[in-house]
């Protein structure tokens, strides 16, 4: 009996572990993929050198904002979701500034 309770104590504070991580994989990729964007955008010619230092400054902000985050050990839904929203927020930057 104390075994299985045991058990179940390692399990469930196994569980809690797991939903408390402060991975973003998917900001991460995003990340990842504006930057190529942007160098892209300046080699072809669509964005100036001081367009792509201003989409720079954002994703550094981006940046900060997840090392912020990611400080206290927990990433919680909200700010996921504020990652989220800056990094969709720079990626209609990148697009408006390569198509204008």
């Amino acid at each position: 009996m104390k075994k299985s309770i045991v058990i179940l104590g390692v399990f469930f504070s196994s569980l809690a572990y797991v939903q408390a991580q402060t991975a973003t994989p998917k900001v991460s990729d995003k990340q990842k993929n504006q930057t190529v964007r942007i160098k892209e955008g300046v080699r072809t010619g669509e964005l100036t050198r001081g367009e792509a230092a201003a989409m720079a400054k954002d994703q550094k902000e981006l940046k900060r904002m997840k090392r912020r985050t990611k400080a206290d050990g927990v990433v919680t839904r909200k700010e996921r979701a504020l990652l989220h929203k800056k990094a969709n927020s720079n990626s209609k930057k990148i697009y408006r500034q390569k198509n204008d």
